[in-house]
Parts: structure tokens; C-alpha cells; sequence
């Protein structure tokens, strides 16, 4: 059964991408919709879907946690598949959903099917856990990446991520103050969270002209 998504931005637009949700938020969360607007605006198609343990939530309104996260690989493959693309496919999403597209990318990228992959804010560790990583698979990623982070985040903050030694085509658009939903205190960094976005919508747009 193919998931529903929601679709922003133009039909004709050069490239698409097929975004998942964070563990804890669905699909339309406001964090997912802020990105999603940014996005759209710089002329990106932007494809969202969810996982079915969330959208589980919207019938039964459960609380369940999110299973692991590497269980949801085989739902991730089933939405490139379901989902009907021209031109280059990228595979991402928020915070866990950018983490599942990750293991499944550069099989996806072998087989022809997606061309990259966009991480918003990636959970490199659960917080004030810095020795629990998720990055040994990211060490070996063949695929182009670009992981998009706040410098506050408590999943991965810029004092720590440069010293895990990822490979250099994973580029690191690092936002100033940005938190895990890359927000920032405007004022203490003078950045509002609409500047963050656009900054981001922008590298994003940029990066993707790159792809092949």
C-alpha cells in the first residue's frame, strides 16, 4: 500500500525531494512545514510522507515510541518507489528521517534511483550522549550529502561533528545558534529562524544543481 504524501513546490521543478519526519513529530509538524515553505520557495518540489508507526498516531492517537530506526528502512524504499519523479530524486528528512535515508541512500543511488541526500538537523547522538554515535555507516557513504545544523544542536554540535572525521562529499552547512529544528536565539545570534531557513533553502537549491 503506497503512503499518501504531501506535495509543495512546482510540478516542473528540476529536482525533488522525498522527505521523513523526526522520531517524536509527524509529517506537518511546524518545524517539517517551516522547512517545507523555505524550501519550496527556492523552486525545489518537496515530497513528505510518513512512516506508518505515525501515521498510526493520527487514527488511534497513541503515544507508542518510534521503533528503531533501521527497522523503517524497507518503509523508506517503499515510498521511492510509490513515489512517480522526473528528473534527479533526493532522499531525506528531519532529525531520524534524514538518519533512515541515510542507510538506505547509497543503495538507492547504485540502482539509479535517488542522486542525494538532505539531512535537517541529523541525530549524530542522542543528547548529553556524545559516546552513543550514528555515524559508522556514514563513514563508507558513497552518495552526495548535505547535512544541514544548527551549531547548538544537542544531537551534534559543531565542537564535536568536525572531529568524527566524515568523508568530505557529506558537506556540513552549519547554521549559527541554530538549535535541532535549526532555530536561533535572535538575540544572541541576530538571526531569526526565517533567516536560518532561507539560508538553508538556498545552500539546498545550490547543491542540488550540482547533482548529477
Amino acid at each position: 500500500m503506497s503512503p499518501p504524501f504531501l506535495f509543495d513546490g512546482p510540478d516542473d521543478a528540476p529536482v525533488t525531494l522525498l522527505l521523513a519526519h523526526g522520531s517524536g513529530a509527524p509529517m506537518d509538524s511546524t518545524a517539517m512545514n517551516a522547512a517545507t515553505t523555505a524550501l519550496a520557495a527556492e523552486g525545489l518540489r518537496v515530497a513528505r510522507f510518513e512512516f506508518s508507526y505515525m501515521a498510526a498516531r493520527r487514527i488511534d492517537g497513541s503515544r507508542k515510541p518510534p521503533p528503531k530506526a533501521e527497522t523503517l528502512n524497507p518503509e523508506f524504499k517503499a515510498a521511492v518507489a510509490a513515489l512517480c519523479v522526473k528528473g534527479p530524486l533526493v532522499i531525506g528528512g528531519k532529525s531520524m528521517g534524514g538518519r533512515v535515508a541515510s542507510m538506505v541512500a547509497d543503495e538507492l543511488h547504485a540502482e539509479g534511483k535517488v542522486a542525494g541526500l538532505l539531512c535537517l538537523g541529523y541525530p549524530f547522538h542522542p543528547p548529553e550522549k556524545p559516546g552513543q554515535l550514528r555515524a559508522a555507516h556514514l563513514m563508507d557513504l558513497k552518495v552526495p550529502a548535505l547535512i544541514c545544523q544548527g551549531t547548538r544542536d544537542p544531537f551534534g554540535r559543531k565542537d564535536e561533528v568536525p572531529g568524527y572525521g566524515l568523508p568530505e562529499h557529506i558537506r556540513i552547512l552549519w547554521l549559527e545558534d541554530g538549535d535541532h529544528d535549526l532555530k536561533p536565539r535572535k538575540s544572541l545570534s541576530g538571526f531569526s529562524a526565517a533567516d536560518h531557513l532561507a539560508t538553508m533553502a538556498k545552500a539546498v537549491k545550490a547543491w542540488t544543481g550540482t547533482l548529477r
